[in-house]
């Protein structure tokens, strides 16, 4: 059998591919001006979902990294209150050393090396109460705006600590253990100064003051190696954010954006073919002498 063509039939036939034709001419404009490969998530509803993911990824790893940057921060500050930390206990070990001489030493020389050692404890109270951005940074959790107070009572929690998030399912603590690394009641690194001073004011022999103060040394620099060794992870983690960022823009490119080059190409040839199209479309629509006279 034979199908029959008719006039009408030719031209709803080149109306539509004309149509076809147009919507992907403006497909190929919106993508070559926007540089993206769809608009709409109705134009790509797979691609829609795959960028969000990677969106969401996106946004996690950038707040990985205010965690990092964040807990940098803290462990630079404990890092340098604990190094001051170390030089004013070698400054208490070199005056207790020198009050032990108790042959050479006059009450006026002890009157001041005991003085000396009370500033020195003043001073390491000063740096247990290091803050970062308004918190104790040898506190804990503890809300308290210092770790020890004038009589060198802790004032923080001891415990896990303060925790950084910095990957999935990783944290790294950020803080120190004010009551670990300076000790507490009698026992704490201030009493013990305060103790050394007295006996000095007292006459007494101070040498076996020393082994304490070397105890404390030791925990300071065990402790400044664990600080060391969290600030290690998270530059490490925060280089691991890097390239995934990296990775991750070129996906989100790699789902969204166009090969630029070869849009304009594609461009190029449907331009040709719309322009044929409406050559030829342009015949069959034609007007006959009874459209004339309708």
């Amino acid at each position: 059998m034979i199908e029959r063509t008719t006039q009408q039939g030719m031209q709803h036939s080149s109306l539509a591919i004309l149509q076809s034709h147009l919507r992907r001419l403006s497909t190929l404009q919106t993508q070559a001006s926007t540089g993206k490969s769809f608009a709409k998530p109705s134009e790509d509803p797979a691609g829609t979902m795959d960028a969000m993911r990677i969106r969401a990824d996106q946004r996690a790893n950038a707040q990985y990294q205010r965690n990092i940057d964040n807990g940098l921060g803290w462990l630079t500050t404990i890092d340098t209150a604990l190094s001051t930390t170390s030089s004013l206990l070698r400054r208490a070990r070199e005056l207790t050393v020198e009050g032990a001489n108790t042959g050479a030493l006059g009450s006026t020389s002890r009157e001041a090396l005991a003085t000396e050692l009370e500033a020195t404890a003043d001073a390491l109270r000063d740096q247990s109460n290091a803050t970062y951005l308004g918190r104790s940074v040898f506190a804990g959790t503890s809300d308290a705006s210092v770790a020890f107070d004038d009589t060198g009572t802790f004032q923080g929690v001891a415990g896990d600590g303060v925790l950084r998030r910095v990957a999935e399912g990783t944290s790294v603590r950020v803080d120190s253990d004010g009551a670990a690394v300076f000790g507490t009641g009698g026992g704490s690194v201030f009493a013990l100064l305060q103790q050394i001073a007295a006996d000095l004011r007292a006459g007494q022999d101070v040498i076996g003051h020393l082994d304490a103060i070397d105890q404390h040394m030791d925990t300071v620099g065990k402790e400044t190696a664990s600080v060391g060794a969290r600030y290690n992870r998270l530059e490490a983690a925060s280089e691991s954010i890097e390239t995934q960022k990296v990775a991750l823009a070129s996906q989100l490119t790699g789902v969204e954006d166009v090969d630029l080059a070869e849009t304009i190409t594609e461009l190029k040839l449907q331009e040709v073919a719309y322009s044929a199209s409406l050559s030829a479309t342009q015949r069959v629509l034609q007007p006959s002498l009874l459209d004339f006279l309708r």
